[in-house]
């Protein structure tokens, strides 16, 4: 069962890298001991589980929705990401999201490597995203995407670009 959201952050230390791996359904296949450390969970917790066992509720779905359509056609996407540890407490991530192919080119699995965002980049995104849910709360994902389209448009970035800007800030 998913613990309930509490308000305490754990702040990703800046020389980790946070590295997991999935199968083709999202299911974990491994987890390294900085990733099992911040998220509060032993290795035999994680393995096998859907990665979305430390999904934070206030992520919107269309930012995974635009994950989902990266990573499929196999490209990369960076994005940003407040996840949940086994306690409630949430640590936010700068995620790097690629799928693993054979020799063959067919995709086996996904491979994300996370890192600490930028704290100025944190203060664009927590207030997007937040207005992201409230389009879906009220009126459903297709809102939301439609919302960040037109966003990014005016930009003139893709999701991509705009990750990696706020990351240098």
């Amino acid at each position: 069962m998913k613990p309930s959201p509490i308000n305490k952050e754990s702040v990703v230390k800046a020389d980790a890298f946070l590295v997991s791996k999935t199968d083709t359904k999202g299911r974990i296949t491994y987890c390294n001991p900085p990733f099992m450390e911040i998220a509060g969970y032993k290795e035999t917790q994680l393995l096998g589980k859907p990665h979305n066992i430390v999904r934070h509720p206030d992520m919107p779905k269309v930012i995974f929705k635009l994950l989902w359509e990266k990573i499929q056609a196999k490209e990369e996407i960076f994005a940003y990401v407040k996840n949940m540890s086994a306690d409630g407490g949430f640590y936010w991530v700068f995620a790097n999201v690629t799928a693993s192919t054979d020799n063959k080119g067919n995709t086996i699995g996904y491979y994300s490597v996370r890192r600490k965002p930028n704290p100025k980049a944190l203060e664009v995104i927590i207030p997007l995203y937040k207005e992201l849910i409230e389009l879906e709360n009220k009126d459903g994902i297709n809102a939301s995407y439609s919302h960040i389209e037109k966003l990014l448009k005016e930009k003139g970035m893709s999701y991509e670009e705009l990750s990696n800007h706020l990351q240098r800030l």
